[in-house]
């Protein structure tokens, strides 16, 4: 599985995501806006608050887009492109606090 190292949100409901494996593509959101849970990314304020979590994307109410899905289903694009672009890189804190607590959790769950 391929994850997600930077992420950066266009005024079309698009994203621009870069993959660990360097590649980067363009993921249109458009389709989804219409569906349950993803109808709050409509507000375009929500759209931006896009994050790396997990080695994926996610919003604050906890939407999130498989990083499968953003890479098959993404278009290639330059990285130019991506560089001339502000980003939403994953940050390291964030990231490491997120697996000490998934860590603590599964050792509370297993009884440890």
């Amino acid at each position: 599985m391929k994850k997600v190292i930077a992420v950066k949100t266009n005024e079309d409901y698009s994203l621009i995501v870069k993959f660990d494996d360097g590649k980067i593509k363009r993921f249109d959101v458009k389709p989804y806006l219409e569906q349950g849970i993803f109808k709050e990314l409509k507000d375009r304020d929500y759209f931006r608050k896009v994050s790396v979590a997990f080695g994926t994307v996610q919003w604050e109410n906890e939407q999130d887009i498989s990083s499968d899905t953003l890479y098959i289903e993404g278009k290639g694009i330059s990285k130019s492109e991506f560089e001339d672009s502000e980003i939403i890189n994953a940050n390291a804190d964030l990231i490491n606090q997120q697996v000490e607590e998934s860590l603590e959790f599964q050792a509370e769950w297993q009884g440890d």
